[in-house]
């Protein structure tokens, strides 16, 4: 395994496209709802809406958002910003209006792609964005026709899952990429320095924060992780191209490198799941395909074992399963293996590092229970409270170098300081130990923040908005143990208003917070337990 790796074979993510595009024209690049995207047809339809947004005005270097699950329309959308010489601005299609309107405002986003479920909660906070162009997206879109008059009368009639909207002057996506196929894509000159996308990551004081990724930043990582498979890809000789499950949501960093950008590069089919949480209806969109590589947070790896129809996926050519996100559980871990035959790889790594940035080796025959070793052009450090390097075995703040690091954070200059060492070393805030061999072992996080399937919450994001409630006094959550999630967020609430019920505040919450973020437990006190100086003290909390 190389230590470093030539990075001047590719400057650019759109290079890696192009390169895609053409050596695996005639393959399927995606399945979504049994629909396959080929690469041949990804390129020409990228290459349409990219011709409509520059038709549009668009120019590089401008801002273009993606609010979008795992359809066929993300990666026609994600491809087509970049050929575009934008900057693509990931955002979570299930966020609240709140979380929606900071993100477009701090990205200075001029256009968005949103799915049709999530037009509504645009449609409260675009006044107050830069947003001038709007496509609105169809779970149909790209489907046949007839599929796609089905489908939009499930969601729509039946299900009743698209909220009326109104967004004056907003273009469907299907009639864009209709009258882009008429117009002439003119490519964009773009350098590796050139900012390629925006990861919004949590923020610790509240608000979250745009990690910015360059192109050189992404290439470094598919290259990485290209040579570091290569030992897993060995394992079985496999017939045809290799098929990908992508259940992890695209818009997340994880996702978008492991499955996007890594398809790309290694001429992959993704194998599109909108809803994991449907785990009946994912099985079933999986179940005709050989599963090659399955990436995934330990709630999904659970979930999949625990339900019936498990026993209906095809995992004779299994090569790698990658977890990630949150620690893995060694029993459920265990039990994989013992199914499937395929040892999980655990990996580490965070939005600001492009993902991953060690992972155990991909040909292992056992769960390591650490998060292995760094992979080419990554080096880690442990630093003590001193700033020095600490020997292996005493645990410190992991401190990541290496050419897949981001540049900072958006508009963010005083964060960014805090974040990097003197001599450019990125902190992760995350406490590590490091063995004799190289292996890297996280034992601690952030003090304060929780992991829910994978997903970041910091306590203060969620703080403030409890806080604003005017029946709330003040309030304070912490993480607790979960079998489904891992950690679950736990509310402790000091009232203004004694009549303020469990149920409001949930009610409350639900309006203001992404899913993942609204606290599970409710508990009411008369107040909290806080040092000399007045900071609230969490670890009594936890008992």
């Amino acid at each position: 395994m190389p230590a470093e790796l030539n990075l001047d074979q590719l400057s650019t993510v759109v290079d890696l496209m192009e390169q895609g595009f053409a050596q695996f024209a005639s393959r399927s690049a995606y399945v979504g709802m049994g629909t396959a995207l080929r690469f041949a047809q990804w390129d020409q339809r990228s290459a349409a809406l990219a011709a409509w947004l520059q038709a549009r005005g668009l120019q590089r270097g401008d801002r273009v958002a993606l609010m979008l699950p795992n359809v066929l329309a993300y990666p026609v959308a994600m491809a087509t910003v970049l050929r575009a010489g934008c900057i693509l601005v990931n955002l979570n299609p299930y966020a609240s209006a709140r979380e929606l309107e900071h993100q477009l405002q701090d990205s200075g986003a001029k256009a968005i792609v949103v799915l049709e479920t999530a037009a509504a909660r645009l449609q409260q906070v675009i006044a107050n964005t830069a947003v001038q162009t709007v496509l609105v997206s169809a779970m149909s879109d790209l489907q046949p026709f007839l599929k796609g008059v089905l489908l939009n009368h499930m969601l729509r009639r039946v299900k009743r899952l698209v909220p009326a909207y109104s967004l004056p002057g907003h273009v469907l996506l299907s009639k864009a990429l209709a009258e882009g196929a008429r117009l002439r894509f003119t490519p964009v000159a773009l350098q590796a320095d050139d900012v390629a996308l925006l990861q919004y990551t949590g923020g610790t004081t509240g608000l979250s924060k745009g990690a910015v990724l360059l192109h050189r930043n992404l290439i470094a990582k598919v290259l990485a992780s290209e040579a570091w498979n290569q030992p897993g890809l060995q394992k079985k000789a496999v017939a045809g191209p290799l098929n990908i499950v992508c259940a992890l949501p695209l818009h997340h960093v994880f996702a978008f490198v492991s499955c996007a950008l890594l398809g790309l590069r290694m001429g992959a089919r993704n194998l599109l799941i909108a809803n994991p949480r449907d785990l009946k209806l994912s099985i079933k969109a999986l179940q005709p395909y050989k599963l090659h590589i399955v990436p995934a947070v330990n709630t999904l790896f659970k979930g999949l074992l625990q339900h019936p129809d498990f026993g209906l996926l095809n995992f004779s050519e299994l090569l790698i399963s990658v977890g990630g996100g949150s620690p893995l559980q060694a029993a459920m871990a265990e039990e994989w293996q013992a199914r499937t035959g395929c040892a999980i790889v655990q990996g580490y790594g965070l939005s600001e590092t492009s993902s991953g940035v060690t992972s155990d080796r991909t040909d292992t025959d056992h769960f390591t229970g650490t998060v292995g070793l760094p992979i080419p052009g990554v080096r880690i450090r442990i630093l003590g409270d001193d700033g020095h390097d600490l020997p292996p075995g005493e645990p410190g703040e992991v401190v990541i170098h290496g050419p897949q690091v981001m540049r900072g954070y958006w508009n963010q200059e005083t964060e960014t300081r805090a974040a990097f060492t003197p001599d450019g070393g990125f902190r992760s805030g995350d406490i590590g130990v490091m063995n004799a061999q190289g292996q890297l072992k996280i034992v601690d996080r952030k003090k304060d923040m929780i992991i829910v399937s994978g997903f970041k919450v910091y306590p203060a994001e969620v703080e403030a908005v409890v806080g604003s409630h005017p029946g709330v006094q003040e309030c304070t959550v912490i993480g607790e143990p979960s079998a489904t999630t891992g950690e679950a967020v736990k509310l402790f609430v000091v009232r203004r208003d004694p009549g303020l019920s469990a149920e409001a505040l949930t009610a409350f919450c639900a309006e203001q917070l992404t899913g993942y973020k609204r606290p599970k437990t409710i508990a009411f006190t008369d107040k909290l337990p806080r040092t000399p100086m007045g900071k609230v003290l969490r670890r009594e909390l936890r008992g």
